[in-house]
């Protein structure tokens, strides 16, 4: 048996399916190497965060002075007489 040559639409579909296919490791490999680059850029900043950490738990923290100063007064609580009188004189005559 011979086979019958291909129609125009069998060649469009392989062609279709071929440059799918170069497009596809084209953006694996892009994927790839924009993961490697993001993985290289992040022991990169974890080595400078260490090395920040090892420098300032090297050096010694300044201790604060209390602050002086003073306290406030504490607050009086409010007489039941005085609340009431404060009410009438307000116009409640509950």
């Amino acid at each position: 048996m011979t086979k019958s040559p291909p129609s125009p639409a069998q060649l469009a579909r392989n062609e279709r399916m071929r440059t799918a296919a170069i497009e596809g490791a084209k953006a694996r490999a892009d994927i790839e190497a924009r993961d490697v680059a993001v993985r290289k850029n992040m022991e990169r900043l974890r080595a400078l965060r260490m090395a920040k950490e090892a420098e300032e738990a090297a050096q010694p923290k300044p201790v604060k002075a209390p602050a002086r100063g003073k306290k406030a007064a504490p607050k009086q609580a409010a007489k039941l007489s005085d609340f009431l009188a404060s009410q009438r004189s307000n116009g409640r005559t509950t």
